[in-house]
């Protein structure tokens, strides 16, 4: 199914400059800078609590920066809310889906909200519900659906409106593994229709089969920045992993060989592996991506 974005070439549709948020004392980004192209799927990757929402929330026009710049679709997000709140869908972190309500009547009250043209609404809403499978469950209502149907719906509603980017927040954050794939191959389905995604994860797997680009951040910082296989192969395309009296032990290797010569000379049982973005991750930080209770 196509129309879902527009096509125009190469050009940057999301740019960041320099941007925080404080509240009070605490600073959840600090000095964030980059941009996403037109057609790419890019990834924030981290952990969390370590800001990847608030910059969601920040270039959707729910909150405002304490200082730097946000572009979306080429429009100021401070001076231009209006223009950009057009141009994008919204999958948030939380399901915030009208619970008492069908999957159909979901859709047609945004489309009523965003005042998509009547001769079209009820067409859009029956293509949408075929594109993320739920045109059989279309009349239930949506408490009983399940968390991956909910998930669809939530996509499904982001997109009644056209547009040409979508926001999604830790996308498949609860789900199985079987319906988290399923979530993926939406989304990779979208972008091949013409849609950008920018979305947030600290699953590590999603990012690296997902993404075309990832920026890591932590603490509020973006901390790296690159195609999945450019980071990790900054770091060394190989791992020799083995374990001492202080734990786990990581080597990194620019080849295989390199890594199985070191591992021979390890008087220790030890593993040869490739490398992995929690690797880069942990090699900048110090420690693994972590879940804590903060968004």
């Amino acid at each position: 199914m196509h129309g879902y974005g527009v096509s125009a070439g190469p050009s940057t549709v999301i740019r960041i400059e320099n941007v925080a948020k404080r509240y009070g004392n605490i600073t959840a980004v600090n000095g964030v800078s980059f941009s996403v192209e037109e057609g790419e799927i890019f990834g924030l990757l981290g952990p969390n609590g370590a800001g990847k929402t608030t910059l969601i929330r920040m270039l959707t026009t729910l909150t405002r920066p304490t200082a730097g710049e946000l572009f979306v679709a080429g429009y100021s997000v401070r001076k231009h809310q209006v223009e950009v709140k057009k141009r994008i869908g919204v999958v948030p972190q939380q399901n915030n889906l009208e619970r008492e309500l069908t999957g159909r009547q979901n859709l047609l009250l945004h489309a009523l909200l965003h005042k998509v043209d009547r001769a079209e609404r009820n067409q859009r809403i029956n293509e949408l519900l075929e594109y993320v499978g739920l045109q059989d469950r279309a009349d239930d209502r949506v408490q009983n659906y399940s968390g991956g149907m909910a998930r669809r719906l939530l996509i499904a509603r982001a997109l009644v409106h056209r547009p040409s980017i979508l926001f999604l927040d830790e996308p498949t954050i609860g789900l199985d593994p079987q319906t988290r794939r399923k979530i993926w191959d939406l989304i990779q389905i979208m972008n091949r229709d013409g849609v950008t995604v920018l979305l947030t994860t600290h699953y590590i797997e999603e990012a690296e089969s997902l993404c075309h680009r990832v920026g890591i951040i932590d603490y509020g910082r973006l901390i790296a920045l690159g195609t999945p296989s450019e980071l990790k192969e900054r770091l060394g395309n190989y791992c020799v992993e083995f374990l001492n009296e202080r734990g786990t032990e990581r080597h990194f290797f620019a080849t295989r060989s390199e890594a199985q010569e070191y591992a021979q000379r390890k008087d220790c049982d030890t593993v040869v592996r490739r490398t992995n973005l929690e690797d880069v991750f942990v090699e900048l930080t110090g420690r693994e991506v972590r879940e804590s209770d903060a968004s």
